[in-house]
């Protein structure tokens, strides 16, 4: 993709330069520059392979013949309007492929991104833990190496996928001294700002969901009757669609932020945990955030025991720190009586952390108000 990239740039040179040459109004001949951009296009177009079965096939248009058209139009008192559309056409078609280049770029490079956010995400807090803040020693470890290699490697991916906002050269700056101001400054700024582009790489994916030829103004006025379908086919995801759909759930949720991946796989059905931190605010406008865990378990053909509940409580320590407020467990199925008992008995006791049950119930009723993800995720035929 880098190298479709390069070709694609040198092709947008090429257009740059050789626009201004094409004729404006009636004119005849050509350059000899110019058709050696028309022949430095064709060369080029070799080098960009199609992209779900689409290329450019524009040529650079004919200079003498575009100018003889404009005297024909002329002639017969019409506005070129057809004629000037053509004359673009090259241009837009680049536009075009540069969109479905850029598209094609992030659904390769998302899941790779995600693995590596989480890597800075977790490793980020540890390492700041270990320095002062006005700590003058240069901090260098194998966990200040895994940060910079990983954000090499996401700076890589992203390519020019999306407009770099954030503070990518304070970042980098901040790297290279690795002092104790450094290292807290790119925990609490500098990876917060450039995180932000990073998920943006993944925004703009607008494959739209098959539908059918229907108008929808039409079928309303129809009066459709019929109870609508409410339960939810869980059986057409697999573990990672299911960890996939609570991670995107959760970050619907208004007083979420910071929603990540844990990599750390400690589960005994070898299931991912997703990372929350939950903003609460009481009436006096004081505002905190907890640290949120949510284990995923697509379970359908048995319901969450006792021993599950109990596992995932105990292995919770490695996951810290910071601490750990509130302990999710979702599944596509149900919890037993017994689990359901662990942890009101937990609760009741003041434990921490807090344990929340979600069963297939809560999540339906969740996914209820997203009605989007539950289409993209292909939950209701």
């Amino acid at each position: 993709m880098d190298r479709v990239s390069a070709n694609l740039a040198k092709l947008e040179a090429v257009w740059d330069r050789a626009q201004p040459m094409l004729p404006t109004g009636p004119a005849r001949g050509s350059s000899r520059e110019y058709e050696d951009l028309r022949r430095a296009w064709s060369e080029l177009l070799a080098g960009l392979p199609p992209i779900d079965s689409w290329n450019i096939t524009e040529q650079l248009p004919d200079a003498d013949a575009a100018g003889q058209a404009f005297i024909d139009y002329a002639e017969i008192g019409e506005h070129p309007f057809d004629l000037l559309n053509r004359l673009e056409a090259p241009g837009a078609q680049l536009d075009e492929y540069r969109f479905r280049l850029g598209r094609a770029r992030r659904r390769a490079i998302r899941t790779r991104l995600g693995i590596l956010t989480s890597i800075v995400s977790e490793t980020l807090p540890g390492i700041a833990q270990s320095i002062p803040r006005d700590s003058t020693d240069k901090l260098s470890d194998a966990r200040t190496a895994t940060i910079e290699d990983s954000i090499s490697e996401v700076e890589r991916l992203l390519g020019d996928t999306t407009v770099r906002k954030g503070s990518w050269g304070d970042l980098h700056r901040h790297l290279h001294f690795g002092q104790g101001p450094d290292w807290h400054d790119i925990l609490e700024k500098d990876w917060p700002s450039v995180r932000a582009d990073i998920e943006a790489a993944s925004l703009a994916d607008a494959d739209p969901l098959p539908v059918p030829e229907i108008d929808l103004g039409r079928a309303a006025s129809a009066h459709p009757s019929g109870a609508a379908s409410t339960e939810l086919a869980w059986s057409t995801l697999n573990d990672d669609g299911f960890e996939r759909l609570l991670f995107d759930l959760i970050r619907t949720f208004p007083t979420y932020q910071n929603v990540q991946w844990l990599l750390k796989t400690r589960a005994p059905d070898r299931g991912r945990d997703l990372s929350a931190e939950r903003v609460i605010q009481d009436d006096s406008g004081t505002t905190r955030t907890e640290r949120v865990i949510i284990q995923a378990k697509h379970w359908l053909s048995k319901s969450v025991g006792p021993a599950e509940v109990s596992g995932t409580l105990s292995t919770l320590p490695l996951l810290e720190p910071p601490p750990i407020h509130t302990l999710v467990i979702a599944t596509s199925g149900r919890f037993t009586s017994d689990a359901a008992g662990i942890a009101d008995k937990h609760n009741a006791e003041g434990k921490m952390p807090h344990i929340e049950l979600w069963s297939e119930s809560r999540l339906e009723s969740l996914l209820s108000a997203r009605p989007d993800l539950v289409a993209s995720h292909g939950l209701r035929p």
